[in-house]
């Protein structure tokens, strides 16, 4: 029978963060699959989730297949390669091996669908059901909440499993173990491909407290000295040569000695709950190796291992507890989070580290995640397969990319790319094999080229050159400074040559150019969180009115009405059979950022959670016993700000201004009628979502683009006449 196959995908976490890889975080399970497997030391990826998981399914360019940046952004079909989407001619390792005879599920992280698919109703066309996997379980957007995830199970969004102390990777192992059990034991003559995709490393950063406080102390000496321990480990472990000097700390990275003590105090305690987060993920990887070699499959299952790119820059400088405030671009002071320093890691801080232990994580690499610089690109990758690897526990140097492991997968399987997939040509394969490495460790990479590029910085590797660029937004491409670096002599990118060898320089930079035509990568664009505010029109947010009913199961944030910058009305015809019926009728979004309206005490409230701050509108009479229609509206004068009012039965009840209001992004949780599910918007009044006790008829949106309402121009109207 063929080997099993198990992709293992880690999030966000940088080339030194791994044990085996120079860090002092404890990952002894990951360690052991290096210690009988293979590792790369010269393995690549895109700087981005979506991008990384679409190349490592489809063995294609991330571009070239409609995922050029992340599933956030559908840029509409005047824009193929920003579409959010995997195209249908390139088909995935799922769709392969399930028509050569394998079972295929997947447990975790999707993120490979347009976010505002992420509907109870779909459609479901992108969805990993319909992109060849029998059995799925995880969440489809970028994050969620590890304590309180938006949870998707097949084609259907659930509730979180009601079980004490519950957490999303616990439960995401205990699932791909469930779909494996199943398999192998109705059928055991099929061989299985699972992809297991962790939420961890992502922020929100979020373990069980025990694992947290392994760590209480250890990074009190500061990101410098631990990324000098880092350096000299990597050494000693021979995964970087032993001439690689340490890149400079990069761009507004503070000294760790120029730190005040409340920053240090801070700083420390957010690498302490990413570290707790990453041993608590490796043990639960733990938990399935060791579920695999109980049923007798550990020595013949190719496992794959690899982060889906560098170190996040994500949290800013100064550390995040939520996560709103980087997608709207706004940073957190000090003060405020030394406040909330205990609640790091818990289920009500969307905890994400400063860059200063980003450049940690990626050392000895300069940059982060979402750029070109080894810092977004190189990532530790494992090759575990005791039956066909023998030379156990060794390095290997080739330069490979991610496109190039599913090629691997089909070699070891001695498949074929099917020229046409459900009646759909297929464009040919971008990778390259790996297999040629598992047994000669000193021949040369049979990958000689790959570009790279997201948000404006590119860059190219072309025998054993790199060409780089950090683009600057704003700035006209043509006027950006490219960098040059002699990877055989030079692992780090630490000198640059760009001004001794300018005509080798120029060389790449045309080399870049036709390979980014070859792969469908132009037209450069450098807008990021902006892209959030685009509509496509085949988006179920592309209308004014949405009109929701009880029952209806949660719905995705960005399918969820797009009130930022807008006017709005929301509508619900209610029924209260006695003055204790109370709770929540609608509700978007989570501890972060939100919105909700309820009933509490006989009154009608609307609360508007701008990152911590909230602004309340409350009646100022009681709710009627019986049927009633309460309303409130949302009149957005410009810049942010705005009224609320609220109104029952046609009559203004409560107002009150609204001085805030995100720009880009309300939420990262979704809307719920009749609850405030999961993650709650403001839990002070909240009891297991506070579920509305009386009856709900509809829920109605309608936006307005201009500063005022519909509501309130016709009051205008009336008034004038």
């Amino acid at each position: 029978m063929k080997p099993n196959i198990v992709y293992i995908v880690l999030d966000d976490v940088g080339f030194s963060d791994l044990g085996c890889y120079g860090s002092e975080i404890k990952t002894p399970n990951l360690d052991r699959l290096a210690e009988n497997g293979l590792r790369y030391n010269n393995f690549n990826v895109t700087p981005l989730c979506s991008p990384t998981r679409a190349s490592l399914l489809t063995g294609r360019n991330c571009h070239s297949v409609g995922m050029g940046s992340v599933a956030d952004f559908d840029l509409g079909p005047d824009h193929p390669s920003i579409r959010g989407r995997i195209s249908p001619s390139a088909a995935t390792v799922a769709e392969i091996l399930k028509g050569n005879g394998y079972s295929t599920m997947a447990s975790g992280k999707w993120h490979l669908a347009p976010i505002h698919q992420l509907t109870p109703a779909g459609p479901f066309e992108n969805w990993p059901l319909a992109k060849g996997f029998e059995r799925y379980y995880g969440f489809l957007g970028p994050e969620t909440n590890q304590f309180y995830p938006e949870l998707t199970y097949d084609n259907h969004m659930i509730d979180q499993p009601k079980k004490e102390n519950y957490h999303l990777s616990e439960d995401l192992v205990d699932m791909a173990a469930q779909f494996v059990t199943d398999q192998v034991s109705v059928t055991p003559d099929k061989p299985f491909f699972l992809y297991l995709a962790f939420g961890a490393q992502h922020a929100p950063h979020q373990a069980p407290q025990e694992y947290i406080d392994m760590y209480k102390g250890v990074f009190d000496s500061g990101w410098d000295s631990i990324r000098e321990q880092r350096l000299q480990r990597q050494k000693d472990l021979g995964i970087i040569p032993e001439t690689t000097p340490l890149t400079p700390r990069n761009d507004g990275v503070k000294a760790w000695k120029e730190l005040s003590e409340e920053e240090k105090l801070v700083f420390a305690k957010f690498q302490e709950v990413y570290s707790g987060f990453l041993t608590h993920t490796d043990t639960q990887i733990g938990r399935f190796l060791d579920f695999l070699e109980n049923m007798g499959k550990l020595d013949d299952t190719v496992i794959v291992f690899l982060s889906d790119n560098g170190a996040s820059q994500e949290g800013g400088f100064n550390g995040s507890v939520n996560q709103s405030m980087f997608f709207n671009g706004m940073e957190e002071e000090v003060e405020d989070l030394l406040q909330r320093v205990d609640e790091m890691g818990g289920p009500k801080a969307g905890t994400n580290y400063p860059k200063g232990w980003a450049q940690v994580g990626n050392t000895p690499f300069r940059q982060y995640k979402q750029t070109t610089h080894f810092g977004g690109t190189r990532v530790p990758f494992i090759m575990h397969w005791p039956n066909g690897i023998k030379e156990k526990g060794a390095i290997r140097t080739q330069f490979h990319h991610a496109i190039d492991v599913t090629p691997t997968v089909l070699d070891i399987l001695q498949l074929e790319v099917p020229n046409v997939n459900n009646g759909v040509p297929q464009m040919p394969m971008h990778g390259t094999s790996m297999r040629y490495s598992f047994e000669e460790a000193n021949r040369s990479s049979e990958r000689n080229t790959q570009y790279f590029e997201m948000f404006g910085h590119r860059a190219i590797v072309h025998e054993g050159w790199k060409a780089v660029t950090h683009h600057k937004k704003g700035i006209p491409f043509e006027d950006d400074v490219w960098e040059l670096y002699d990877l055989r002599e030079d692992f780090a990118e630490a000198n640059d040559l760009a001004g001794t060898y300018p005509e080798k320089l120029q060389e790449l930079k045309d080399l870049w150019l036709i390979e980014a035509e070859k792969y469908n990568v132009l037209p450069l664009n450098d807008k990021t969180v902006e892209l959030s505010s685009f509509v496509p029109p085949d988006s179920v947010t592309a209308r004014d009115i949405f009109t929701y009913y009880p029952g209806m199961a949660h719905l995705g944030t960005f399918a969820a009405p797009q009130i930022t910058n807008k006017s709005y009305t929301i509508t619900i015809p209610i029924e209260r059979a006695d003055s204790t019926s109370e709770g929540a009728l609608v509700a978007h979004g989570d501890h972060d950022s939100g919105y909700i309206i309820y009933i509490k005490d006989n009154r009608l409230v609307f609360e508007y959670n701008y990152v911590g701050t909230v602004y309340k509108v409350e009646s100022n009479c009681l709710v009627p016993v019986g049927k009633t229609t309460v309303r409130f509206e949302f009149n957005h004068m410009g810049n942010g700000v705005g009224t609320g009012i609220l109104s029952i039965d046609g009559n203004k009840v409560g107002e009150a201004p609204i001085d805030q209001t995100l720009p880009y992004r309300l939420a990262h949780g979704g809307l719920d009628v009749g609850r405030d599910g999961m993650s709650q918007v403001n839990d002070l009044y909240c009891d297991q979502g506070f579920p509305f006790t009386g009856k709900i008829m509809k829920v109605v949106y309608e936006l307005y683009d201009g500063a005022e309402s519909k509501v309130v121009r016709q009051e205008k109207e009336v008034a004038r006449v």
